[in-house]
């Protein structure tokens, strides 16, 4: 086993240091969520949070580690005498982004179950983890069947295992860390409220810090064992620490003023239900058990909320992270309670303290923000000028404007690709997938996953009396296994191919282009597709966006859009062929949509047919079989129709931007699928 890189010798990231304590210190407070950039340590901090865990003593030879005081009655090892247990190390438990069901609650093993009565079970993840941190590294990457099975379990503190009426419960009660970079896309907003805490990380700009992270890390790697012993004393301590922080934790009082000043903050933030009133109750007991106090204090709750709440109060993926502090230390000052009479007439420091200069009690230890979750932060305030924002066009591209305010976003009917595929689950379009509704049985191609249970006694049933049938059960071999087919949704490739020329360019116009290819994008994000963004001004076309599952770095990318100069509309679909090219390749199976924003002309330099070799364009993407939307955003008395003949080539469909909207557009689905089996047909 490796030796661990030991928690105290990470470098800065103060405020992902102090959830993970936290939590250590109070389980209940439910988990962190770290959000950060690529290479920032943060997988390195969760996995060093472990070995200061203190131990749990779990039933001797019980595989789902029940408690020896309180065993649960209905583990599948039990039942268990209560008595004395075992004591050894709380478990950290990583659950892998491409993990199976089964590896993650568990395989029963059907045929013994069939033929025999007899519950087989072979515990999976969420078992080892109980009483104990399951960690998730790219969890934003998560297959939705398995954030299911994740919730579930969180939700009930049970994770329940059935098949063709055969059930197994176990207790599963963990501490969820997930890791994240936004870049790579969102998390469902379900989990994204399992989290009890949320954390920003970004690498220090400082060079003298980064000089001693390379440095530490250089000196690990080179004597892993050497290095921790150099630690051991700190990481001790910090071990001590947390012991005391826990036994003291249950006599920590949160006073009426500290409870009203957490709903307060809770309701002036506008958060969704209850659970972040209760996450940042524990939150805050647990930083005065952590402080060393018995009394919740103003600095506590404060602290909490910039911990708890700026993960809750998005309203969109596009909503950046983080609290209002200035509104913060508002609401905390006027409900804090400082102007009740003192029956001592004796205003002490606890009573009445002078505000710090961050608007907390001066001195305070908390009101610490996530990192770039501030208004004015430093180095995340410049961060406009980096990956996120489009580069600037060269010169001799045309004139340009300055970029369009989007329109508000609206909501838009689904578009789905025609036929059925067999894609990444999501919600976009038909497809064969592991969870849905049964449409038929097959053979099984490997492990045995979903039992068609007909299917399965069909197949026996001729071979009974040939098998030696005398009892009442079912002789049941291996080959009368029966697999279900499954029909359920794929996420696709939704493709945006957007005219920025200098037709497009009327800034009330191209704002409502905006808005609109805004709101599909909030529609790919909940329908979990994977998106891109190619852009055609000037001379040619721009691939502004590769394909990725970030809807906030498209929605950057639209923002800084700069528009001006010629429509080049051929370049714009040969640029949108040479990507889904490449992304076939990449990933057979997720089927693309292509979104075609423009008005339909087109313009080159030095050529009088540029409309009629945009048509040639739109011939290769509809010999592809590429399934196709073009929303027209010609306007104005005279009208030309070109988008609608450019959608008649492409096999598929045009939609204005006034009936993209969700209440208009109904029968535009069924268009794209009637014009494509027409084409078919023809």
């Amino acid at each position: 086993m490796s030796t661990p890189y030991p928690f105290t010798a990470v470098v800065g990231m103060d405020d992902l240091r102090l959830a993970l304590l936290l939590n250590a210190v109070s389980p209940a407070v439910g988990g962190v969520l770290v959000r950060g950039e690529k290479g920032t340590a943060k997988s390195t901090a969760v996995r060093a949070l472990a070995s200061l865990m203190p131990h749990v003593d779990v039933v001797a030879g019980c595989r789902f580690s029940c408690a020896p005081a309180a065993p649960d009655p209905a583990c599948p090892d039990g039942p268990h005498e209560a008595g004395p247990g075992v004591a050894r190390p709380t478990r950290m438990v990583e659950l892998p982004v491409g993990a199976s069901e089964d590896r993650l609650v568990g395989a029963l093993d059907i045929e013994r179950a069939l033929a025999e009565g007899v519950k087989a079970f072979e515990p999976g993840l969420l078992a080892d983890a109980h009483r104990g941190l399951l960690y998730v590294d790219e969890v934003n990457l998560l297959h939705d069947h398995l954030v299911d099975l994740l919730l579930d379990a969180a939700a009930m503190g049970a994770s329940y295992v059935e098949r063709e009426g055969v059930s197994v419960r176990h207790a599963s009660r963990f501490l969820l860390v997930g890791t994240m970079n936004p870049e790579e896309g969102e998390l469902r907003p379900q989990l994204l409220d399992r989290f009890g805490l949320t954390v920003e990380v970004a690498a220090s700009r400082d060079p003298d810090q980064r000089v001693e992270v390379v440095r530490r890390r250089l000196a690990y790697d080179d004597d892993p064992v050497g290095f921790a012993t150099r630690w051991a004393g700190e990481e001790e301590a910090l071990r001590e620490r947390i012991t005391a922080a826990r036994e003291l934790l249950p006599r920590v009082v949160l006073g009426d003023v500290a409870l009203r000043q957490i709903a307060a903050t809770c309701a002036a933030f506008e958060v969704d239900g209850m659970r972040a009133d209760i996450v940042m109750a524990r939150t805050a007991t647990a930083l005065a058990a952590w402080a060393g106090r018995d009394e919740v204090m103003e600095e506590d709750v404060r602290q909490a909320a910039l911990l708890a709440l700026p993960h809750r109060r998005r309203r969109n993926p596009f909503d950046a992270p983080g609290l209002d502090e200035s509104k913060l230390d508002e609401t905390l000052d006027e409900f804090g309670g400082h102007d009740e009479p003192d029956p001592d007439n004796d205003p002490g420091p606890e009573t009445d303290p002078d505000p710090g200069p961050d608007g907390g009690p001066d001195g305070g230890g908390g009101g610490v923000p996530p990192q770039g979750s501030g208004p004015d932060t430093g180095e995340a305030a410049g961060s406009q000028d980096e990956p996120g924002r489009a580069p600037v066009p060269a010169p001799g591209t045309g004139a340009e404007q300055q970029p369009a305010r989007a329109t508000e976003p609206f909501r838009t009917k689904m578009l789905s690709v025609p036929g059925l595929g067999e894609g990444a689950a999501g919600r976009r379009s038909r497809a064969r997938t592991e969870h849905g509704r049964t449409t038929g049985a097959r053979r099984p191609r490997g492990a045995l996953t979903k039992l068609h249970l007909a299917a399965t006694v069909q197949a026996a049933a001729p071979h009974q009396r040939a098998r030696g049938r005398s009892g009442p059960g079912l002789v049941v071999r291996r080959d009368d296994m029966r697999q279900a087919t499954r029909e359920g949704r794929e996420g696709n490739l939704v493709l945006f191919v957007v005219d920025a020329s200098g037709s497009m360019a009327a800034r009330k116009r191209m704002g409502a282009v905006k808005g609109a290819v805004l709101s599909l994008l909030l529609d790919a994000y909940q329908r979990r597709d994977k998106v891109g963004l190619i852009t055609f001004r000037g001379k040619g076309a721009e691939l502004a966006l590769p394909p990725t599952s970030s809807v906030d770095a498209a929605a950057a990318r639209l923002e800084s859009l700069p528009t001006g100069g010629r429509t080049p509309l051929a370049q714009g679909l040969l640029k949108a062929q040479d990507v889904l090219r490449v992304e076939r390749l990449r990933d057979p199976s997720r089927r693309p949509l292509m979104v075609v924003v423009t008005d339909g002309r087109a313009t080159a330099a030095g050529s009088k047919d540029a409309f009629p070799t945009a048509l040639r364009a739109a011939r290769l993407h509809a010999a592809e079989g590429t399934a196709a939307v073009v929303v027209d955003c010609e306007a104005g008395p005279v009208r030309l129709g070109l988008a609608g003949t450019l959608a008649r080539e492409l096999g598929g469909s045009a939609v204005t931007l006034d009936e993209l909207r969700a209440e208009s557009i109904t029968g535009l689905v069924k268009d794209v699928r009637d014009t494509s089996a027409s084409r078919r047909a023809a």
